[in-house]
């Protein structure tokens, strides 16, 4: 009988060195996969929060032409472009008028949860035309639009184009400036405007040889004067020419 207990005693330790073995693994698997879990929880959960957007600010310089745009990454808009490096066109976004970019206390903002838009879309690239919109405007929207135009915000006028402008469901936005060229936005009109973010558009030339466009809530016309002023200051802040 003793030596029965003793031949069994080095087997039962066998079988439960092996069973604390498979016990430790186990355990130590479910461990891995709950941490893999829990990071790419918070990983994933985050980009999802992001939808596209970022924080980052740190600064990237994108060449286009003869310019350099400094700018901080959570003002551009496409993941893509968020590098340093050539381009032939950069967009950009920024609220207004704090004149920022995307931040966790401005995701409401760019996520447009207010009724009111607040985020203005710009856009850098080379000159396609000798004028800009202000410039356009004798010599060609003159005479595509329909005379008398109606007041409208901001001691602007605005007219209609005619049929055979090509700018159909269209509006032309003309403020005055003393001295100056037109204040001068196309924004759409009917319909296409209420489905729209920023239905208004204006052109200026910037830098060296470079077309700055921004689209813009057409709330915003009732104060274009501050409006073009802050476009121009930000972009005039971004630019480094003859690099």
């Amino acid at each position: 009988m003793k030596q029965a207990a003793t031949a069994d005693g080095p087997e039962l330790t066998v079988v439960d060195s092996m069973l604390m073995k498979r016990v430790f693994y186990a355990f130590a698997a479910l461990a891995l996969l709950s941490v893999a879990i829990s990071l790419g929880g918070k990983w994933f959960g985050h980009s999802i929060a992001m939808a596209g957007y970022t924080d980052d600010p740190t600064v990237r310089r994108v060449v286009i032409g003869n310019n350099v745009i400094s700018v901080p990454a959570n003002f551009i808009r496409f993941d893509q472009a968020r590098r340093d490096g050539i381009a032939s066109r950069l967009d950009l976004y920024l609220r207004y008028p704090q004149m920022d970019g995307y931040s966790e206390a401005a995701r409401d903002d760019f996520n447009h949860s207010e009724a009111n838009g607040k985020i203005i879309f710009l856009s850098f690239e080379q000159q396609m035309m000798s004028r800009d919109m202000s410039g356009r405007f004798a010599p060609i929207y003159s005479a595509l639009i329909v005379q008398p135009g109606v007041p409208g915000p901001g001691g602007t006028t605005v007219y209609g184009f005619n049929e055979k402008s090509g700018y159909l469901n269209e509006v032309l936005v003309v403020g005055k400036r003393g001295g100056k060229d037109p204040f001068v936005a196309r924004c759409l009109s009917g319909p296409s405007a209420g489905q729209s973010l920023a239905p208004c558009e204006r052109d200026v030339h910037v830098g060296d040889d470079l077309s700055l466009t921004y689209r813009f809530p057409k709330e915003f016309l009732g104060d274009w004067q501050a409006l073009d002023a802050a476009m121009t200051a930000e972009a005039g802040q971004m630019l480094k020419s003859g690099h």
